[in-house]
């Protein structure tokens, strides 16, 4: 009897223990867990902390690579970073990445010094020069670019700014960054006086010179004037002069491996400043190759140098065409008409 009872004690001893080893690994498992969510948020915080800190000195953080495998790659973060790629060095003769960062700098201050600040959405760089490692691990072979790493989750396709289509307008990449993070930023620029001063100036040269020439007006009814103002404006407009101004694309693009200089966008859906320029020349030329066309079947003068005028005409309206169209082909791939140059 009294060996059964121990046998009872001994079997119940036995069984308290196996409850506590599992009890107790749960509770240790536990605390580590708890450790373990409370020094994650402690790591958060410090990160938060030391974003908002660089970010109350500059309005745009730059980064090397340890900062930016810390503090845009590493998790834990709660904050969704806009990362300018550049190459800003005298030596690396990117003039895109210098209008471009002057760009980014008024979209950074505009959010910066706004009522809606937060520590939700930080703007950092990084050139060439202080993390080419970051451009080696993110396979970038081009300057510059904008990307968005979200709160959560790796980048998308779309997290990457099309500059080449949109240009790099303040405006164009706060409507990007509204997009991607529901962050509405309003730009503000720095007051700029030198389009009124040039007005001013237009208007007082202007002026003066219809004053000198108060007693006679009649070039104010030159035909030949007012029609070589109009074509200035029609050059301008249709060479893309308001496309430029709205969407502040680069003037060219200077491949980073090679070094070679594009002055015309392949695509369809956009161009470069210099781009532009090269249609109003081209435009110009053809117009010239008209009006020489045009005053050599209408002028009275010598026989042979109206033909001498139209051959000229003739030339300039055959090259400069071909040369255009040519330039249209390589925008609007599979155009399969071509003259003269392909």
């Amino acid at each position: 009897m009294q060996s059964a009872r121990m046998m009872a004690r001994d079997k119940k001893v036995s069984v308290q223990r196996w409850l506590i080893v599992p009890s107790l690994l749960i509770l240790s498992l536990c605390l580590q867990s708890g450790g373990g969510q409370k020094k994650k948020e402690n790591l958060l915080s410090e990160k938060v902390e030391q974003m908002m800190e660089w970010s109350s000195r500059r309005s745009v953080i730059r980064m090397n690579g340890d900062k930016f495998r810390r503090f845009v790659k590493a998790p834990p973060r709660n904050y969704s970073v806009i990362v300018m790629f550049t190459a800003l060095q005298p030596q690396r003769q990117c003039s895109v990445c210098r209008q471009a960062n002057e760009e980014y700098q008024v979209l950074a201050n505009s959010w910066r010094y706004s009522s809606a600040f937060s520590n939700k959405l930080f703007f950092t760089i990084v050139d060439y020069d202080e993390g080419a490692d970051v451009f080696q691990q993110l396979n970038m072979n081009s300057a510059p670019t904008f990307m968005h790493f979200p709160a959560k989750g790796k980048p998308k396709r779309a997290d990457t700014f099309d500059l080449q289509r949109i240009g790099f307008a303040a405006e164009q990449l706060a409507k990007w960054i509204a997009d991607r993070t529901d962050v509405h930023i309003r730009v503000f620029r720095p007051p700029n006086y030198s389009g009124t001063i040039a007005l001013a100036l237009l208007v007082s040269l202007v002026g003066g010179l219809l004053y000198l020439r108060r007693n006679n007006l009649e070039f104010i009814y030159n035909k030949t004037g007012w029609a070589m103002a109009a074509l200035c404006v029609v050059f301008a407009m249709t060479s893309g002069q308001m496309w430029n101004h709205i969407r502040g694309p680069p003037y060219a693009h200077k491949n980073p491996q090679n070094g070679q200089v594009s002055y015309i966008h392949g695509s369809s859906q956009a161009q470069f400043v210099a781009e532009s320029h090269i249609i109003l020349l081209l435009n110009a030329a053809i117009t010239m190759g008209m009006v020489l066309l045009n005053e050599a079947a209408t002028s009275k003068g010598d026989v042979g140098k109206r033909r001498i005028i139209c051959l000229v005409g003739l030339g300039l309206v055959v090259f400069f065409f071909s040369f255009l169209l040519s330039i249209f082909r390589s925008k609007y791939h599979g155009y399969p008409y071509s003259f003269l140059i392909k």
